[in-house]
């Protein structure tokens, strides 16, 4: 699958933007584990173009990264226009514009899923940024429509590819969904089997196994499979998807001990890259997905939650990690 020039290989596997979730210490673990492409926390627009603290430092990565892809959001076209060429200028290999998210916060304001209400707005806030953008592909995240009523994600598709987007990922629900109910696939083969769409489309939604990705793949024929809340506290996902795909073959499930070990490190690159307070803070939304399953872990989990230091959270983490590995070995 090509992204302009960019060739992420066959079905890719993506980890899609989440925001408090996708920062640069997660994107780079993700990475590691397989993920063919990392996003950031989506972006305001309106604090790029402000050169506000915080969203320069959403947009911080490292080479590992790549390829890395900076995602926006806005309801206002000269701010998106504006924070396009911000984020081009961090030079990431893919800026992708946010129309999908459903918070009310984001939609009042006219940006995320306000879009897919005013298909004139969205044609001119994807066009304000591809005409910004000049060396970098353009990417758009959205979802099926606003309701059930207004499901136009084809002529959407086709609008946004003469606009010279260059991928299309649908999280298959509508907003009013938000992340309700069963995503739906069936639109994304509908999506794939649209006449003259010729752009990659990436499917996303409800993919939490190595068996959703294949399954996705084989249902719908997306070009690629974004993995969202599937991902978090489990970027063995990738990994073990990609295996499952190209072999038919499950890997074992991650053990105790790696999913102690990998949370460690990523406390430890999340303050390093944070710092302490907010890198503590930050962890609180992975702990419970890294013990998810593993037994006797709830009362580990309430300690970790109660403290705001990292080496009291390392040591109550080892501590459980060696009593596990004692009890096996008796």
């Amino acid at each position: 699958m090509k992204i302009g020039d960019l060739d992420l290989g066959n079905k890719p596997i993506l980890l899609a933007p989440m925001e408090d979730v996708t920062d640069s210490p997660f994107r780079t673990i993700c990475r590691r584990k397989g993920a063919s492409i990392v996003y950031t926390e989506f972006i305001s627009s309106e604090a790029i173009i402000r050169d506000n603290d915080q969203a320069m430092h959403k947009m911080d990565f490292t080479e590992e990264q790549r390829p890395f892809g900076v995602q926006i959001f806005g309801g206002r076209e000269e701010a998106m226009e504006g924070a396009a060429k911000i984020a081009e200028s961090n030079d990431p290999d893919v800026v992708d514009i946010n129309f999908g998210c459903p918070v009310y916060k984001i939609v009042k304001k006219g940006a995320g899923c306000a879009c897919l209400k005013d298909m004139d707005l969205m044609k001119s806030m994807a066009g304000s940024v591809v005409d910004a953008v000049e060396n970098k592909p353009v990417t758009v995240k959205t979802r099926l429509g606003w309701d059930d009523r207004t499901i136009k994600i084809q002529e959407a598709a086709l609008m946004l590819q003469d606009l010279g987007i260059k991928a299309l990922t649908v999280h298959a629900r509508t907003r009013c969904q938000k992340y309700k109910g069963d995503a739906r696939w069936e639109w994304l083969k509908k999506l794939k089997n649209t006449k003259g769409l010729e752009i990659p489309v990436i499917g996303n939604g409800d993919v939490t196994s190595p068996e959703d990705a294949k399954r996705m793949f084989d249902e719908t024929g997306v070009d690629g499979v974004m993995i969202g809340r599937g991902a978090i506290g489990n970027p063995w996902i990738f990994e073990r998807s990609r295996h499952y795909i190209e072999t038919g073959e499950l890997l074992p499930e991650p053990t105790v001990e790696d999913r102690i070990d990998l949370c460690i490190d990523q406390l430890r690159r999340s303050v390093e890259h944070h710092g302490e307070r907010y890198g503590v803070i930050i962890m609180k939304k992975h702990y419970g997905q890294y013990l998810k399953g593993v037994h006797n872990s709830r009362h580990l989990r309430a300690d970790i939650m109660k403290e705001s230091e990292m080496q009291p959270i390392i040591d109550l983490m080892l501590r459980f990690k060696n009593e596990k590995m004692f009890a096996t070995a008796s």
